[in-house]
């Protein structure tokens, strides 16, 4: 195989049969040497082979180079590979989440912490929390309802980091609920119209908060899942399952109003106003870049930018919501 050949985080994880997650930790670690195409990590093969007979060996993860991130590809004609220290390099901010709020969040971090770099890992809140638990994440985005209290995120945050001290700050709030056919012939407005017989469901993935919403209505309300057809069919984005119900391949999906606006021939049904919230764990070596990132989301330019994208309400953008 060409020496040329080189290999997204994704490709990485299937090689070595590893979540996506725990590639960005590698990387993250300056375990296995990486450099950035655009916002896209690549590995070459050559790194990810010398990264695999060191493995074998034991040889310490500390021993391998790691690239910076702002390198030029050294798989392209004329460029070469920037080598340096970890030292050198500066520290990797992993962001796990999936709404386009955080790709600008990373590009403000960019700017205001050359230091740092920021790397995106797309993941459900559930998956995200997990993540921030094992180390192989830094800020993590995350909108969970708790049914029973009515309240988002902090019980499971408070589930899921046992023993952690972190902060909680608000992003932004939006609209979620059911994404229905245009016109919506089956009368859905409700979580209890659910229960509708013959009605065709797109899921989304276990671990998304869409998918704890939707199990969490179906809970309160009653609802066996089993009783859904469709229940067990998923999607990976607000946009999938939008798209899946304006094809006519199913009669509902649960998300966000802002894909209901992308995707056409479909109308949305709002229902509840979720927190979409980040959560930072409280290190020394973080005190720094928790602040800038506060600074940011509280500040006239990043709240412009956000504020021009349909859905998001950014009143309590920059709260400090809880704090161990």
């Amino acid at each position: 195989m060409s020496d040329n050949t080189s290999y997204t985080t994704e490709e990485i994880a299937r090689l070595l049969k590893i979540s996506k997650l725990k590639v960005y930790d590698l990387i993250k670690k300056g375990e296995l040497p990486s450099y950035r195409v655009g916002k896209q990590m690549r590995v070459d093969q050559s790194d990810l082979e010398v990264y695999k007979q060191n493995t074998r060996s034991g040889m310490a993860p500390s021993t391998f180079p790691l690239t910076f991130a702002g390198a030029n590809p050294p798989t392209q004609a004329g460029a070469h590979s920037s080598h340096i220290s970890s030292k050198d390099a500066g520290h990797s901010l992993v962001i796990t989440g999936q709404d386009m709020s955080l790709d600008i969040l990373a590009t403000y971090l960019e700017r205001h912490l050359p230091t740092e770099r920021p790397l995106r890992s797309y993941a459900g809140s559930l998956d995200s929390l997990i993540a921030m638990y094992q180390g192989e994440s830094d800020i993590v985005s995350t909108h969970l309802l708790d049914g029973d209290t009515g309240e988002y995120n902090l019980p499971y945050i408070r589930k899921i980091l046992v023993g952690f001290s972190y902060v909680v700050v608000r992003l932004l709030t939006r609209s979620a609920g059911l994404y229905v056919q245009k016109g919506n012939p089956r009368g859905l407005h409700d979580w209890s119209h659910l229960q509708q017989g013959g009605l065709t469901l797109i899921n989304r993935e276990r671990g998304s908060g869409a998918r704890v919403l939707l199990d969490e209505q179906l809970r309160l309300h009653g609802i066996p899942a089993a009783s859904l057809s469709g229940y067990e069919q998923e999607e990976n984005s607000h946009l999938a399952v939008a798209g899946k119900v304006a094809r006519g391949e199913a009669d509902v999906a649960i998300g966000t109003e802002k894909a209901a606006k992308i995707v056409d021939g479909i109308d949305f049904i709002p229902l509840i106003q979720e927190c979409y919230d980040l959560v930072m764990l409280k290190k020394p070596e973080h005190e720094q870049w928790i602040a800038t990132v506060i600074d940011i989301l509280r500040s006239p330019a990043f709240q412009s930018e956000l504020g021009s994208i349909h859905g998001y309400d950014l009143t309590e953008t920059g709260t400090i919501i809880y704090e161990t």
